[in-house]
């Protein structure tokens, strides 16, 4: 089952209230995502810290094989 961009923007939203968040759909197919997730809270987490943070506001959607979401390109930082 696929999911559509407003619903990931959704849950990292719930996570990140105040974040800059962009998604887009790499394929078409509602299960190729980049997400752009710019939040203060990440500043002084190093890049992984601040991944699994958004991976875990997904709240197991890309968890295993019938994950509803199959692919996820982040880029995460803090505000300049």
């Amino acid at each position: 089952m696929a999911m559509q961009a407003h619903e990931i923007e959704h849950l990292i939203r719930e996570a990140f209230p105040e974040a800059k968040i962009v998604i887009n759909d790499l394929a078409g197919d509602g299960n190729h995502y980049a997400a752009e997730v710019i939040d203060e809270s990440f500043r002084g987490q190093n890049r992984v810290q601040q991944q699994r943070a958004v991976y875990a506001a997904l709240k197991g959607k890309m968890d295993g094989a019938a994950g509803e979401l199959h692919a996820l390109a982040l880029t995460t930082k803090a505000p300049d």
